[in-house]
């Protein structure tokens, strides 16, 4: 598997699709499927505080300095701040490209395992695995994203558009 390409296409599309969304009216972030708890505006600050969450679980935080503590929480605190209108667009499609950009610098480490504390308990996984998790995340929330925004007559954005396949294109492989 090559995690950096897999990465790059979770960022590449996030960016376009959010991009997208910003051309939209502001009624487009009230738009959902069937939960009117996860709004289209909900659902990117959700990918884009987790991108943010699983790139800061790759780290060593064993040796943070406070300081260093203190920085981390508060890019985590602001990913919880989703867009009021489509005017704060262009400030979560910068924490989005952050949040990718540090999870891609933060996956290149070799494969080993990285540690949470969850309710008391250590939980051990794999980088990999929190790679992939990632990836797979993103993906799925884009496509409850754009299925929010479809089910409110928003059709514009189409997912084959920002497959593997047209990341591909794009890239020119």
């Amino acid at each position: 598997m090559d995690a950096a390409k897999l990465l790059k296409h979770m960022a590449w599309a996030n960016q376009e699709i959010f991009s997208k969304v910003a051309e939209l009216p502001d009624e487009a972030l009230d738009a959902y499927a069937v939960n009117p708890e996860w709004t289209a505006r909900e659902i990117m600050r959700h990918i884009t505080s987790s991108a943010t969450w699983y790139g800061w679980r790759l780290l060593d935080r064993s040796s943070f300095t406070e300081e260093e503590n203190n920085s981390w929480q508060a890019i985590l605190d602001e990913t919880e701040i989703p867009p009021a209108t489509m005017k704060g667009m262009p400030i979560l499609i910068a924490r989005a490209a952050r949040a990718d950009a540090a999870l891609l610098s933060h996956a290149q480490s070799p494969e080993g395992v990285v540690y949470r504390e969850w309710e008391g308990e250590i939980i051990t996984r794999a980088r990999s695995t929190v790679i992939s998790q990632a990836v797979h995340h993103a993906t799925e929330h884009r496509a409850q994203l754009v299925s929010a925004l479809e089910a409110k007559g928003f059709t514009t954005i189409n997912l084959d558009d920002y497959d593997l396949w047209a990341f591909s294109d794009t890239i020119g492989e």
